[in-house]
């Protein structure tokens, strides 16, 4: 069954099991203990955090292992503002980052801080500019991930790194999709990832704090890892992630080249084989093996579940498979359709073949989801001569199916006023009218839910 979900954890790489293994037998004895056992294990710990080092260009001193990227994340961005608690309480971070950050955020906002959140352009590229407009004399922490996790676009974080560093704040970098590729280019800060997104053992992260950054570690700690990740060391997973990250990056130059043929071959041929379908994230500046799409009047649970009967494993950022009922963070910042979102993610060694019948499917699948769905015959009144389209009680992607049926009945120049109180209608109508080339209005509260205009253009 072909695996199409590597973004949220790839495949376990040979190599990390076979560390493993070896490390159950050889690694189970306290690293801070004299003894043999003890310095046979602080022996593999020590080579795992160069090993480590060396992947990431920084020194092994600066890195800790943590019990997760979330972890990291976590410890990351507490530990660096509280440690520039004097500079000030601003944070600043993209509108697009993972939920790690964003919860981080939340939690500083709730102690008294304050957060900028840089908005993205549609590609979900943040823009140096942007981040140098947010800086201010109070600003403690920049964060900006290295590549989005939903879409793949590769954010300029040597450019955002720069402007940051030229006004004395440190830039925390999320590094989680992409170390398994490259290092992270730019005078960054801090650094944070995660080793099952690489191939490693989940249950293992990174944090890097550079020599100089101002940092206190949160929270009760004790003598390990530098007080940052208290706890005995789940040595064996350790030795697996270093060992892992080492192998991925000796055949990542290869096996990106690879990929991006074949996540181009999908960016090319999922609109010309699917009505009704927009490819998002940067067509250039992207990782190697990540393509997100959306489809128009697709509930996106639906589709996966029947991609899932079909052989295949990927995932979505859609609102539809949220058991909130609301749209993606990321796709909504990027002001792109939510409805009908699958993300794939190759992970290395992916088959062109599989590829190849996951084109062949898809274009069945969507046609099928569409049929089961229906689209249900509108409840529409005229009102002072605009349209208005009762779809209260109703989810994505009904809201804009009842829309699209009815935009045709009205002339050129008119409106149609869809009822909805479904919140991922706010993002998917003006999608919709971005992709079909119609004139999205506005919204205006409704008796019920909200009320969104839309004017024919063509």
């Amino acid at each position: 069954m072909p695996y199409f979900d590597a973004a949220s954890a790839a495949p376990l790489h040979p190599v990390a099991r076979q560390a493993l293994l070896a490390a159950l037998d050889d690694g189970w004895a306290d690293p801070s203990r004299l003894y043999r056992e003890g310095r046979k294990a602080r022996m593999l710990l020590d080579a795992a955090r160069e090993a480590a080092a060396e992947a990431v260009g920084c020194r092994p001193d600066e890195l800790t292992f943590t019990p997760s990227g979330t972890r990291a994340v976590h410890t990351g961005v507490a530990g660096a503002l509280a440690g520039r608690r004097r500079v000030g309480r601003h944070l600043i971070v993209s509108a697009v980052e993972h939920s790690s950050v964003l919860h981080s955020a939340e939690v500083f906002e709730a102690e008294g801080g304050q957060v900028t959140r840089v908005p993205v352009a549609r590609t979900g590229a943040v823009d140096a500019g942007s981040y140098e407009a947010a800086l201010r004399p109070d600003t403690a922490l920049a964060c900006l991930q290295s590549a989005n996790h939903e879409v793949g676009t590769v954010q300029p974080v040597a450019a955002v790194a720069e402007v940051c560093r030229a006004a004395g704040v440190p830039l925390l970098v999320d590094a989680a999709q992409s170390l398994g590729w490259e290092r992270v280019a730019g005078d960054w800060s801090l650094l944070t990832a995660s080793a099952h997104k690489w191939g490693g053992p989940s249950g293992v992260g990174l944090l890097v704090v550079r020599k100089g950054v101002r940092f206190a570690v949160q929270g009760a700690s004790d003598e390990r890892e530098s007080g940052r990740a208290p706890g005995f060391e789940n040595l064996p997973a350790i030795v697996a992630a270093a060992a892992s990250l080492r192998a991925v990056r000796a055949e990542a130059e290869r096996e990106a080249a690879r990929l991006r043929e074949l996540t181009a071959r999908i960016r090319a041929r999922v609109p010309e084989l699917v009505p009704d379908v927009e490819v998002v994230g940067d067509a250039e500046r992207r990782l190697p093996g990540v393509v997100t799409f959306s489809c128009l009047y697709v509930d996106g649970e639906t589709l996966l579940h029947e991609l899932d009967r079909e052989g295949f494993s990927v995932s979505s950022g859609s609102s539809c498979t949220s058991s909130t009922l609301t749209p993606s963070h990321v796709l909504k910042a990027m002001g792109v359709l939510s409805e009908g979102n699958v993300r794939v993610s190759l992970p290395a060694g992916a088959a062109g073949h599989d590829v190849e019948r996951f084109l062949e499917v898809l274009p069945g699948v969507v046609a099928g989801v569409r049929e089961k769905l229906g689209a249900p015959v509108p409840v529409a009144a005229v009102q002072a001569d605009v349209l208005v389209v009762d779809a209260l009680g109703k989810r994505c992607p009904i809201p804009v199916i009842e829309l699209a049926k009815v935009i045709g009945t009205v002339p050129v120049g008119g409106t149609v006023r869809v009822l909805s109180d479904d919140e991922a209608a706010r993002l998917d109508i003006p999608a919709w009218c971005e992709m079909r080339g119609q004139e999205y209005v506005g919204e205006e509260p409704a008796e019920r839910g909200t009320a969104y205009s839309v004017r024919r253009v063509s």
